[in-house]
Protein backbone atom coordinates (compact mmCIF):
# COMPACT_ATOMS: atom_id res chain seq x y z
CA UNK A 1 0.00 0.00 0.00
CA UNK A 2 1.34 3.43 -1.04
CA UNK A 3 1.89 6.20 1.35
CA UNK A 4 1.19 8.71 -0.43
CA UNK A 5 -2.42 7.09 -1.65
CA UNK A 6 -2.95 6.52 2.38
CA UNK A 7 -2.44 10.13 3.19
CA UNK A 8 -4.41 11.68 0.72
CA UNK A 9 -7.28 9.21 0.98
CA UNK A 10 -6.74 10.27 5.18
CA UNK A 11 -8.05 13.47 4.25
CA UNK A 12 -11.28 12.33 2.33
CA UNK A 13 -12.33 9.92 4.72
CA UNK A 14 -11.09 11.52 8.14
CA UNK A 15 -12.43 8.57 10.93
CA UNK A 16 -9.70 5.68 10.19
CA UNK A 17 -12.15 3.30 10.99
CA UNK A 18 -14.36 4.59 8.64
CA UNK A 19 -11.29 4.20 5.78
CA UNK A 20 -10.41 0.89 6.91
CA UNK A 21 -14.43 -0.40 6.06
CA UNK A 22 -14.77 1.44 3.00
CA UNK A 23 -11.15 -0.02 1.56
CA UNK A 24 -11.55 -3.60 2.47
CA UNK A 25 -15.06 -3.97 1.36
CA UNK A 26 -14.05 -2.27 -2.21
CA UNK A 27 -10.83 -4.90 -2.37
CA UNK A 28 -12.90 -7.58 -1.30
CA UNK A 29 -15.12 -5.80 -4.66
CA UNK A 30 -12.30 -6.15 -6.37
CA UNK A 31 -10.85 -9.18 -6.21
CA UNK A 32 -13.81 -11.03 -6.92
CA UNK A 33 -13.93 -9.39 -10.15
CA UNK A 34 -14.96 -6.25 -9.72
CA UNK A 35 -13.22 -3.63 -12.34
CA UNK A 36 -11.68 -0.25 -11.46
CA UNK A 37 -12.99 3.14 -11.10
CA UNK A 38 -9.95 4.42 -11.95
CA UNK A 39 -7.37 4.25 -15.24
CA UNK A 40 -3.37 3.96 -13.90
CA UNK A 41 -0.70 2.90 -16.83
CA UNK A 42 0.94 0.72 -14.15
CA UNK A 43 0.37 -2.31 -12.32
CA UNK A 44 -1.66 -1.34 -8.97
CA UNK A 45 -2.22 -3.64 -6.08
CA UNK A 46 -6.18 -3.78 -5.23
CA UNK A 47 -5.51 -1.43 -1.82
CA UNK A 48 -4.37 0.97 -4.02
CA UNK A 49 -6.57 0.94 -6.75
CA UNK A 50 -9.48 1.44 -3.71
CA UNK A 51 -7.55 4.37 -2.30
CA UNK A 52 -7.14 5.93 -5.66
CA UNK A 53 -11.02 5.66 -5.88
CA UNK A 54 -11.37 7.28 -2.59
CA UNK A 55 -8.88 9.85 -3.50
CA UNK A 56 -10.89 10.59 -6.89
CA UNK A 57 -14.19 10.77 -5.82
CA UNK A 58 -15.54 7.51 -7.18
CA UNK A 59 -16.18 6.04 -4.09
CA UNK A 60 -18.65 7.27 -1.46
CA UNK A 61 -19.93 6.02 2.03
CA UNK A 62 -23.21 6.22 3.99
CA UNK A 63 -23.32 5.91 7.96
CA UNK A 64 -26.25 3.74 8.86
CA UNK A 65 -28.75 4.91 11.77
CA UNK A 66 -26.86 3.99 15.22
CA UNK A 67 -28.47 0.97 17.00
CA UNK A 68 -29.87 -0.38 13.89
CA UNK A 69 -30.79 -4.20 13.16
Amino acid sequence: MRDEYLYAAAKVINDPYILVNVVSRRVKQLRRGSRPLVESLEKLAPEDVALREIIEGRISYELGPIGSK
